[in-house]
């Protein structure tokens, strides 16, 4: 795989077992694929973190994520949760925000066997299901998907996994408590 092994701000990242509490409580990613034009596309894809791998699901039917993972098996995920913003610096630009985010590559590969997909869609289902307080329970089957077989089922094998975040610090090490200007010596027009 192309590219560092490692976050450049080592300051920041996050380690392997962080990174995939990210990736088990995570609502949504990122997939990124690359066209046989050479063209990237990026799509957002709601998932479950199982068996060591990311599974993402989509329409059996070809489309443009299918052409692109039949061209080129080799895809960079990515997710991430935003926390607040916090000033360090006396100047609007002196500000950044807390996160945690992780980057996924590796290649994937379409899943045929029916109990993974069953073990998959029951999973999916656990992770985004919503109880509604104002309905009792809908008597809905559990666990039933009789249109199982009109998905296709991804699974992404990770090759490199790197996980980054900036912690809210405490207000004693926010601005104007701790000044840390990245250029101290600016001074604003008119001043």
């Amino acid at each position: 795989m192309s590219g560092p092994t490692k976050v450049r701000r080592q300051d920041l990242a996050m380690d392997e077992a962080r990174s995939q509490a990210l990736l088990t409580r995570g609502f949504c990613g990122r997939l990124a694929t690359v066209g046989a034009d050479g063209a990237p596309y990026c799509t957002t894809m709601l998932y479950v973190w199982m068996e060591g791998r990311i599974h993402m699901h989509g329409t059996a039917t070809r489309g443009h994520l299918r052409s692109n993972i039949d061209h080129e098996a080799r895809v960079c995920f990515t997710i991430d949760e935003p926390g607040p913003v916090f000033d360090y610096g006396r100047f609007e630009c002196d500000s950044t925000v807390s996160y945690v985010s992780v980057v996924a590559f590796g290649r994937v590969r379409v899943v045929e066997e029916a109990a993974t997909k069953q073990r998959f869609f029951e999973a999916l289902m656990a992770k985004y299901r919503t109880a509604d307080a104002t309905r009792p329970d809908t008597m809905r089957p559990r666990a039933f998907f009789p249109r199982i077989d009109q998905i296709a089922l991804y699974a992404l094998e990770i090759e490199r996994l790197t996980g980054k975040e900036i912690v809210l610090p405490d207000i004693s090490a926010q601005w104007p408590a701790l000044d840390r200007t990245k250029t101290p010596n600016a001074r604003p027009p008119g001043s």
